[in-house]
């Protein structure tokens, strides 16, 4: 989704209400690099917010995109507690999953852009968001859940959880 991102596409509005695309590429680089370091356990700041947007940041975002696929493809990675998030290792993958999979989709809709999820993902993330939802609620993470039909797909489904509407 990063790549097919237009420059005049930045102020255009995503289905978060606090993200222009601008602030939701930066939010997802922020993801994707602190990510790395909780993978290796080492301490992260959650407060620096810095602007990734500069130079070749498609190209950027690639490369750190694959070296977090990298940090969490280690067996290491998944085990024990995370000493950043107060939390299961395995939880922090699975959280991770989760906010790049929707936040994907936030940009393709900001973005027109057409998003197909990985299945094997959503067959992973879908029932943890289920049973996390509550707790996302609870702390600003998710808006609250949205209506599905009963025959929703498992994406629709985890969107739903997050306070999204499939369209």
């Amino acid at each position: 989704m990063v790549q097919g991102i237009d420059d005049k596409q930045l102020s255009d509005p995503t289905p978060c209400a606090e993200f222009q695309v601008r602030d939701l590429v930066n939010h997802l680089f922020q993801v994707v690099e602190r990510f790395q370091a909780i993978a290796a356990k080492q301490p992260v700041d959650f407060t620096a917010t810095p602007d990734y947007l500069h130079g070749d940041w498609r190209a950027r975002f690639a490369e750190e995109a694959r070296k977090t696929v990298a940090a969490w493809a280690d067996p290491a990675a998944v085990e024990g507690d995370s000493p950043s998030m107060g939390m299961p290792q395995a939880m922090v993958a699975n959280l991770i999953l989760v906010d790049l999979t929707v936040h994907g989709w936030d940009l393709a809709q900001g973005t027109g852009q057409v998003y197909e999820p990985d299945p094997e993902v959503v067959a992973v993330v879908g029932p943890f968001t289920e049973r996390m939802a509550p707790m996302g609620r609870e702390r600003g993470v998710f808006a609250e859940m949205t209506d599905f039909p009963p025959d929703a797909d498992e994406f629709a489904r985890l969107l739903a959880y997050t306070g999204r509407r499939a369209s």
